[in-house]
């Protein structure tokens, strides 16, 4: 890691697979593997905050400022903190004020910072961070959370002496006028009520889960007019009081049509803005043991970034397309230890308008410690494509036989610092088998290793979903017609034998592919002068031996025939053995 100008801030590049892989960019076409679901180019700066505790982020991106807000709760003597940040995550300077501060808000052309006070709403010039005054307000010991909407600030306010009581006092909506007025909205309810605004003079609140709300709401509202009016709202517990939401944050899609939510207890929900029902294509599953803390939408549209809460290698945050009916795998970040935090903050991530960077908010586990990162994802995405088609060997696939399907795929623009990975799939008559991934070298080339198990054409399908750097590749499918496995009978005879000793043969039986459900009987057949027959059976060892033992009825030669008719996975075999009879 390379330490750069500016108190605590760091820069990352090419970080390991574990937290962000990083491309090296490379000009022209260059063949590379594709990329498992996570890695794509980018850069992560990183800014020790100089805070003890988080309420808000917001960014101007007229004047590139990053502002980050300490409610620093818990004591009434408690100075408020307001930490700002450039683009490239220098420190430009720290607003203090006498109380904690907790909201953030910034006018629609960014000229004045609202900010969220113990006594009132606060407002500060962008340009110099001077204070330009703002409405004093009975004193809030919970914290305000502020957005802007249709012209007019909201805001709310809890009325309590406790900070302890804060998660279930009764919190009120009201608002906040260009006259230095404040209006009361009517609406209020239990917890601390979270705001959002959206495009379309949209306001969105939520209500976290709290010991007065088993079944917390969610609500759009109508902030063009003078009255603030809902246009949405919804519960999620069911009939049995499952499926409550547990809210971390919200945020309305770029064209106002979609709110995601980061719910610690569903995941990622998707809804229609117009009445907060699921909208038809949801976002996959975060990764096993994280519980979703944040979330926001990219201004250009193109991305939603996701933050959580996990340990270990497990992702805290997947930056993935906006659309969710776009499979483009994520690109992945994970944060550990005391150089990025641990987990996304709740409401910690926040893009410039052109969505040419993500902000993140990061905590270590305890909660006393936060980082600033500054995430550039892709600015372009480059085509991919498979190339030359399959190839399948051994020539004759066999059921119960490894089977390789080989090929290459082609990547434009970036190339990926790790290997990268394909996604295969089996149809044959039984359905469609997934066969997971085949890691793709250096030189493009990948193998997909499989046994299949059922006789006719079975049909490879080898996909590359992309990540964010590249699109997905048009899917490559292969044929093959799988037939069935050889069997092979080896007899060990003696040259002569006499009637009174009778006759000795070892044999072995060998049965390739899927082993044999029982071990197999062979027949056994004897030829003589006298005509031909049929002897008792013989079954074969565990270890594939047998024996055949026979007092023969005539003298000359006899020849011994040892057939196995196979079965529906396995041709048949036969061997035979002629032994010199004598007196």
């Amino acid at each position: 890691m390379n330490t750069t100008r500016g108190a605590g801030r760091t820069r990352r590049t090419g970080r390991l697979a574990a937290t962000l892989i990083a491309a090296a960019l490379a000009a022209g076409g260059l063949t590379v593997g594709a990329a498992p679901a996570a890695y794509a180019a980018a850069s992560d700066v990183v800014a020790k905050l100089p805070i003890s505790s988080f309420s808000a982020l917001t960014v101007d991106s007229a004047h590139q400022r990053v502002y980050v807000a300490d409610s620093n709760l818990g004591s009434y003597d408690n100075k408020g903190l307001v930490a700002v940040y450039d683009f490239s995550g220098e420190r430009v300077t720290t607003i203090t004020t006498q109380r904690h501060v907790s909201g953030l808000a910034l006018n629609a052309d960014a000229t004045t910072l609202y900010v969220g006070g113990r006594e009132g709403i606060l407002k500060y010039d962008t340009a110099t961070h001077q204070p330009q005054g703002g409405l004093s307000l009975s004193t809030d010991t919970c914290g305000r959370s502020v957005a802007l909407a249709g012209g007019t600030v909201y805001y709310t306010s809890s009325y309590t002496n406790y900070v302890s009581e804060c998660d279930a006092s009764l919190t009120y909506l009201n608002s906040y006028h260009a006259d230095n007025t404040a209006q009361v909205t009517g609406w209020q309810d239990y917890g601390r009520l979270q705001l959002e605004a959206g495009p379309g003079d949209r306001l969105l609140m939520g209500q976290p889960l709290n010991p007065k709300a088993a079944d917390p709401f969610l609500a759009v509202y109508d902030a063009s007019g003078a009255t603030l009016v809902r246009t949405a709202g919804r519960r999620f517990a069911d009939a049995d009081g499952k499926g409550a939401q547990n809210l971390k944050d919200m945020a309305f899609s770029a064209d106002g049509t979609k709110v995601a939510v980061a719910d610690a207890a569903a995941g990622t929900r998707l809804l229609n803005t117009a009445d907060l029902s699921d909208a038809a294509t949801g976002y996959p599953a975060l990764p096993a043991g994280s519980s979703a803390s944040a979330v926001a939408f990219s201004g250009d549209g193109k991305y939603l970034a996701r933050g959580a809460s996990a340990s270990g290698a497990t992702p805290d945050l997947l930056l993935t397309p906006a659309d969710p009916g776009d499979a483009t795998a994520p690109l992945e970040f994970v944060f550990e230890g005391s150089l990025d935090g641990d987990r996304v903050a709740p409401r910690g991530l926040e893009w410039s308008a052109d969505g040419s960077r993500l902000f993140a908010v990061t905590a270590n586990a305890v909660g006393n410690q936060y980082w600033l990162h500054v995430i550039q994802p892709p600015a372009v995405q480059y085509d991919a494509r498979f190339t030359g088609g399959l190839t399948h060997s051994p020539a004759q696939a066999v059921a119960g036989e490894a089977l390789a399907v080989r090929g290459r795929l082609e990547l434009d623009g970036p190339a990926p610092a790790e290997p990268l990975k394909v996604t295969a799939t089996r149809t044959d008559a039984s359905g469609t088998h997934a066969l997971g991934t085949a890691t793709v070298k250096a030189d493009g080339t990948f193998t997909v290793l499989d046994e299949p198990d059922r006789l006719g054409d079975a049909t490879y399908t080898v996909s590359f979903l992309g990540d964010l750097t590249h699109r997905p590749a048009t899917d490559v499918i292969h044929t093959v017609s799988v037939g069935r496995a050889a069997s092979s009978i080896a007899l060990t005879a003696p040259a002569e034998a006499s009637k009174s000793t009778g006759v000795h043969i070892t044999g072995t039986f060998t049965a390739q592919g899927k082993a044999l459900p029982e071990r197999a009987v062979l027949k056994v057949e004897r030829t003589d002068r006298l005509g031909t027959g049929t002897l008792s059976s013989v079954t074969v060892a565990a270890d594939g031996t047998f024996t055949v033992d026979d007092l023969p009825r005539t003298r000359r030669d006899t020849t011994y025939t040892v057939s196995w008719p196979g079965d529906d996975l396995h041709t048949g075999s036969t061997a035979s053995a002629t032994v010199r009879v004598t007196g």
